[in-house]
């Protein structure tokens, strides 16, 4: 290898191990250095010695330990921090990720963020009516680096609601991608993906709301009341 091409690959190693700390770091809404945050993570990745094993565990604490309640959509930042997450005890798909996502870096494995569209097949009727819709926008999951690659991982949904609803519940191996399921227990049509974001190291609250107001607009113009629906206006 010649000067110019090694101090190329350093240029691009260093660009590299910057890009990379950005998952590593606490941000805002993933809070990873919240005293909560890091005892939920040390607690839940006791007696673990590799980042797949800590990650396994972590993602059955979050998957089953808060119950997914896509009926109180806080927009607040603060609630949209992992630790407000944590000590509430539910969250939708978004802070659920969220929650993972800063629980994983605070044990030392990189964390970033994907959002899509997705169609639900089996959705409640209570939940399509308050939406006007069955296109759920900007269902979140998490990616985590483990043994030199990224791999998804989809929190969302925990045990009791998969049953209710008779589907799988997504289980997650550390190796490979766990995303939303796109067939219930009989085979039929659960999921479909329309769209997807793209890639974060933080939570994008702007083009969530953004998108959230594009899609349901009806949720921010006083038409639907906080009793029947706890979305928060955005500020």
């Amino acid at each position: 290898m010649g000067e110019k091409e090694d101090c190329l690959f350093r240029k691009i190693e260093r660009l590299e191990e910057k890009e990379m700390k950005r998952f590593l770091e606490p941000t805002y809404f993933v809070d990873s250095n919240n005293p909560d945050v890091i005892a939920f993570a040390k607690k839940h990745t006791e007696g673990a010695t590799t980042d797949k094993e800590k990650a396994i565990k972590l993602y059955y604490a979050v998957r089953d330990g808060f119950r997914y309640d896509p009926y109180n959509v806080d927009l607040r930042p603060q609630e949209l921090t992992a630790s407000a997450v944590l000590n509430r005890g539910s969250g939708y798909c978004v802070e659920k990720a969220n929650l993972l996502g800063a629980t994983a870096r605070a044990v030392g494995i990189p964390s970033r963020f994907a959002f899509f569209d997705v169609k639900n097949h089996l959705s409640t009727d209570k939940l399509i009516k308050f939406l006007r819709s069955d296109v759920f926008v900007f269902h979140g999951l998490v990616e985590l680096y483990i043994n030199g690659k990224w791999v998804k991982a989809t929190p969302a949904f925990n045990i009791e609601l998969c049953e209710k609803f008779n589907v799988p519940a997504l289980e997650f191996d550390g190796e490979h991608d766990s995303m939303f399921q796109q067939y219930d227990g009989s085979g039929n049509n659960f999921m479909d993906y329309r769209k997807e974001y793209g890639y974060f190291h933080d939570i994008p609250r702007a083009t969530f709301i953004f998108s959230l107001k594009e899609n349901y607009p009806h949720l921010f113009d006083g038409s639907v009341s906080e009793e029947e629906f706890s979305i928060l206006k955005a500020v």
